[in-house]
């Protein structure tokens, strides 16, 4: 079968298009390509007043402190940790909310329940931590619910506990992007047969068996697509919620490789220990992405690439 080619006459009839293409394609050279070139950082004890070109060459210097830090050793486990838990929390919720709104038959209460359910999304993470910070201080609502109902005898303080800040987090992603996260699901659902639905009630199957045999194997492989996307944002566990929330008590447990990037490349003005924690989120976030797409690839799922 010979390859179609692409004519000028095709081109000039789709001019709108190829220039929208060339567009994009010039914003991604320049935003996302172009400062791969800051990379070169890592390599170097780099100095502003130097500049690329002037600045001492290190080789590998900076990443062989890095993996001699504790404290960096210690924003590795945080934000692994953080972003696993994230990862489960979110995308089970996401996925149990989609489809619990498809349950619904109420067509007026499931457009508000789905509307209510996005706005936390558009919300700021200024807005959501100080949401946060007055629910669960000591004289919040959740202390007061707490005592009333005799679980607790007085108010803690949950940003005092270092047993606590991650639940925090994980409930505050939840909390602000499941109803986001859940509308490729509800278009997944969408668009599986009607029919299916129709002989399984036929057949005298339930909600919960149309849900187990219908249902969640026709998002299947919107789940799998998904789910290797997300694996690569592991390291991506958060910088706005673990810094506003984070403090003098919970360091240990709330600093992530985002913030420790900050405190040196910013901070402390090294730009090169910064960089070199970049590229190392970057590197692990890579290769988790081509991991996750080679199980599925062997397992026969589907792959992203």
């Amino acid at each position: 079968m010979k390859s179609k080619r692409i004519s000028w006459r095709e081109i000039k009839r789709q001019k709108f298009l190829m220039i929208c293409t060339v567009c994009f394609v010039i914003y991604g050279i320049i935003f996302y390509y172009l400062p791969l070139g800051g990379w070169i950082m890592a390599f170097q004890n780099y100095k502003a007043k130097d500049g690329f070109f002037g600045s001492q060459f290190v080789g590998l210097d900076k990443f062989k402190f890095l993996f001699s830090d504790a404290t960096f050793l210690q924003v590795i486990r945080n934000t692994l940790a953080m972003g696993v838990l994230n990862l489960v929390c979110t995308f089970v919720m996401a996925i149990v909310f989609a489809i619990l709104l498809n349950e619904v038959r109420l067509m007026a209460g499931k457009k508000l329940v789905q509307t209510v359910s996005y706005l936390p999304h558009f919300l700021s993470w200024i807005i959501v931590t100080g949401i946060l910070h007055d629910a669960l201080s000591s004289s919040g609502i959740i202390n007061e619910l707490l005592v009333k109902v005799g679980i607790l005898d007085s108010p803690i303080n949950f940003f005092a506990h270092k047993g606590y800040f991650w639940p925090i987090v994980a409930f505050a992603n939840v909390w602000k992007e499941t109803g986001w996260n859940a509308i490729v699901y509800l278009a997944a659902i969408t668009s599986i047969d009607p029919s299916l639905y129709e002989a399984a009630t036929i057949d005298g199957a339930g909600r919960w068996a149309k849900i187990k045999n219908i249902t969640l194997p026709g998002i299947k492989p919107t789940i799998i697509i998904l789910l290797i996307m997300n694996v690569g944002n592991v390291l991506n566990a958060g910088f706005e919620v673990q810094y506003l929330l984070g403090n003098g008590l919970i360091k240990s447990v709330a600093d992530t490789i985002d913030i420790y990037t900050l405190t040196w490349g910013v901070g402390q003005n090294d730009y090169s220990l910064g960089t070199a924690a970049g590229i190392f989120k970057s590197v692990v976030a890579i290769i988790l992405i081509v991991a996750a797409n080679q199980i599925a690839k062997k397992t026969g799922e589907e792959k992203l690439f």
